[in-house]
């Protein structure tokens, strides 16, 4: 099992951001927490914290040294092990939210003997002291991290526990599989008949199943989590700045009658009915002017061959144009939704043409200007990208890359497992690739990891959690 430097360090950080705020909090876990903060800390009441009870609220004051100045008015709660986040003696100091006060608190909390929190190390420590497991403790990340109000709810259920409940599941029947083909290859002369093969195999395939359904939810997992790459297309002044500032609801992007106003790719993010965008207005020029605009033309098209969908914009008030032409044939093979803009004006523009040329048949109607359509447009887009289906954000969704890869493998392995059952070959060799799926499962978990990837996984999280 991995191990810190060492679990016997009391370790301090500031948990909460940096800058101004009305309050700051530093947190302290291990075994000298409550002895160091009780060496810093005068309560209004002259009791000391080791006398205080668990889960109690103590007011009072952080002092210098010597103890004869105040740094901060303080409240310190007590959270004594095992009922605490790290399963250890945790003290947190809650107090002014000024960077210098802060500052001061903790250079008086290491200078008193703590040791300054590693990147991720409480949680590290919740995991290793098995209050959690790798799943939840991803989990605590992803909420941090959230971008949706939706993939928050995610987040939330694998911090419950409830991807470790179905994995638990899945191991314990593939657990029962290994030990009757175990029991069998150690004890030949109580040999299995083709009936017990088939419970065997039918045992297995159910544990594929789960394993399968939780791979198909991979997907939509993977879009709640980091989102949809959408690029606005369209020839100069067709209304893609305007677009864009109506489905950000804030002025982004500088709108003017010029054409090329837009000489750069202007990237920003919106949630769109749960889902996390990366919207990318690109510059309309065609033909540059100079290499500002050269370079303008060459990240917009970057940026549309990588994105996961384009919003091809066309003035309606105006036939098609050789430009829209021109750049139609430049996005084919692209996903692509036909934006008709400025349809509050007469409609000149032939829609059969444009389904011709660009071979797509979404196509919405709106108005930037009059932020009509826009309801439209955003339920077309997410009707793309969920490609019709309904998402169940209260069940598990797997979003992290490291399990579905994990999953994958542990798939792989099951049906080789199935395979080899099925052909008739011995107990010995099918037995193994149900220990290589549970290895993979318990990757998962935790159960079983490599340090480096224990180290990779934790160093993603702030100093202060």
């Amino acid at each position: 099992m991995y191990q810190l430097k060492s679990l016997e360090d009391t370790i301090v950080a500031i948990s909460t951001a940096n800058g101004q705020a009305g309050i700051g909090i530093i947190r302290l876990s291990g075994i000298q927490a409550v002895t160091i903060v009780d060496g810093i800390f005068l309560a209004k009441n002259k009791k000391k914290l080791s006398a205080c009870k668990s889960f109690t609220v103590n007011y009072g004051w952080i002092m210098a040294y010597p103890l004869d100045k105040v740094i901060d008015e303080v409240l310190v709660t007590v959270m004594r092990a095992p009922k605490s986040y790290t399963k250890e003696d945790v003290v947190e100091i809650s107090c002014h939210g000024g960077i210098v006060s802060l500052r001061a608190i903790l250079q008086r909390v290491l200078d008193s003997g703590a040791r300054l929190a590693e990147p991720g190390e409480f949680t590290k420590r919740a995991f290793l002291n098995g209050r959690i497991d790798l799943t939840q403790a991803e989990a605590v990340l992803d909420i941090i991290q959230s971008k949706t109000d939706t993939f928050l709810q995610v987040s939330t259920n694998q911090l419950k526990g409830e991807l470790s409940i179905e994995l638990e599941s899945i191991r314990e029947a593939l657990t029962k599989v290994y030990i009757e083909m175990e029991a069998v290859v150690n004890f030949p002369e109580d040999d299995i008949d083709s009936k017990g093969r088939a419970k065997l195999s039918a045992d297995i395939e159910k544990a594929k199943q789960k394993v399968e359904g939780l791979l198909k939810s991979s997907e939509q997992g993977r879009i709640l989590k980091e989102g949809i790459k959408i690029v606005l297309c369209g020839k100069p002044n067709v209304g893609k700045s305007s677009l864009l500032n109506v489905l950000l609801k804030q002025p982004r992007a500088i709108v003017s009658a010029i054409a090329g106003t837009t000489r750069d790719t202007i990237e920003e993010t919106a949630q769109i009915r749960g889902i996390p965008f990366q919207l990318i207005d690109t510059a309309g020029i065609l033909e540059p002017r100079d290499v500002i605009e050269e370079e303008a033309i060459k990240r917009s098209h970057m940026s549309i061959k990588s994105a996961d969908l384009v919003l091809l914009m066309l003035d309606a008030s105006c036939p098609l144009e050789q430009e829209d032409r021109d750049l139609m044939s430049k996005i084919k093979g692209q996903n692509i939704i036909v934006v008709l803009n400025k349809c509050d004006l007469k409609q000149q523009i032939e829609e059969s043409q444009i389904q011709k040329s660009c071979m797509s048949e979404k196509m919405v109607k709106v108005s930037a200007l009059e932020k009509k359509g826009v309801d439209a447009l955003e339920k077309i887009i997410v009707e793309e990208v969920w490609h019709g289906k309904t998402v169940e954000v209260h069940g598990i969704l797997i979003s992290n890359v490291r399990h579905i890869t994990a999953l994958k493998k542990c798939f792989e392995s099951l049906d080789k497992a199935r395979s080899s059952l099925s052909n008739g070959l011995s107990l010995e060799f099918v037995s193994e690739d149900i220990k290589v799926a549970v290895n993979y499962l318990d990757s998962i978990t935790g159960r079983n990891i490599d340090t480096d990837l224990l180290d990779n996984i934790f160093s993603q999280f702030c100093i202060g959690k």
